[in-house]
Order: C-alpha cells, then sequence, then structure tokens
C-alpha cells in the first residue's frame, strides 16, 4: 500500500470494545445535550437544575426556560454555599465558542457538586429549536410539548 493509500481513520486502532463502551458511559457522566436537558425540564425533574452561567443582562436577552442566572463569575465559595447539594447542576454558556460554562461546572465540582456541562449551550439549544426565555423571569418548559429529537 502506497503512503497515499494508509487509511486516516485506521493510523489510530479503535479502542477495544469495552474500553470503548467505557469511554462512551464516561463522556455521558460529564456533558448533556440539548434533548435530554429539555424533555427533563418537561416532565418536571426536579433533580436537576439549569445554571445559565454568562452575565445577568445576557440572561435577560435570552436563557432556557427554567435555568437560573448564576454568572461564573461570581461563584464565590460563600455564594456555593446556598446550593442544594443533593441536585445535579447543568451549566452552560452561550456555545462552543465560550468557556463559561465550563468555569462554572469547574468551581461548582471543586465545590462538591454534582455537575454536568450542557453540549454546545445556548447556541445548540436554539438549533434544536427549543424555546428561549427572555427577561429576568426564569420560566418554564413545565408540560411544555417538544419537537421530537431527529437522532
Amino acid at each position: 500500500m502506497t503512503e497515499q493509500m494508509k487509511s486516516s481513520v485506521l493510523a489510530f486502532p479503535p479502542a477495544t470494545p469495552v474500553r470503548m463502551a467505557q469511554a462512551m458511559y464516561d463522556k455521558l457522566c460529564y456533558h448533556a445535550d440539548a434533548w435530554d436537558v429539555a424533555q427533563d425540564l418537561a416532565n418536571g425533574i426536579d433533580e436537576i437544575v439549569v445554571i445559565d452561567t454568562r452575565s445577568f443582562e445576557n440572561y435577560c436577552a435570552g436563557h432556557i426556560p427554567g435555568a437560573v442566572s448564576f454568572p461564573h463569575r461570581e461563584m464565590a465559595p460563600e455564594r456555593l454555599t446556598t446550593l442544594d447539594a443533593s441536585r445535579v447542576y447543568i451549566t452552560y454558556c452561550d456555545g462552543i465558542g465560550c468557556n463559561g460554562s465550563t468555569k462554572g461546572a469547574w468551581k461548582l465540582a471543586s465545590a462538591g457538586f454534582k455537575v454536568k456541562e450542557l453540549l454546545g449551550g445556548l447556541d445548540f439549544w436554539r438549533r434544536d429549536g427549543h424555546p428561549v426565555q427572555a427577561g429576568d423571569s426564569r420560566g418554564t418548559l413545565l408540560k411544555a410539548s417538544l419537537t421530537e429529537c431527529g437522532c
């Protein structure tokens, strides 16, 4: 086989099925997608709390219905003590070009809270056709009729 005909994909062999299954499981433990979060919010799953880690001004311009505003820059240890340690926190920001949700997730996890990061943030939320709440009201998705996920 010539150099030009070698597979770029197979240049790094796939993991064994057992290792791959574990890696994908681990990935799902770190992240949630827009559909899963929307479904949980519509079904009133109260074990999760969605946190918008952007500025309050950006939150008011448009946020996930039901999300609370808690900018990552304001996540000081004394403010984190007000959170419920029995909940799972889902952090998000604008999207893949913003690391506010990662910083927020890191601060929460470092303080001992269970957390996942929303894949693609508000950008992917909107791309999936989910509604956005404007203003300072949290809003809700409770009992909302969702567009069916295409995956």
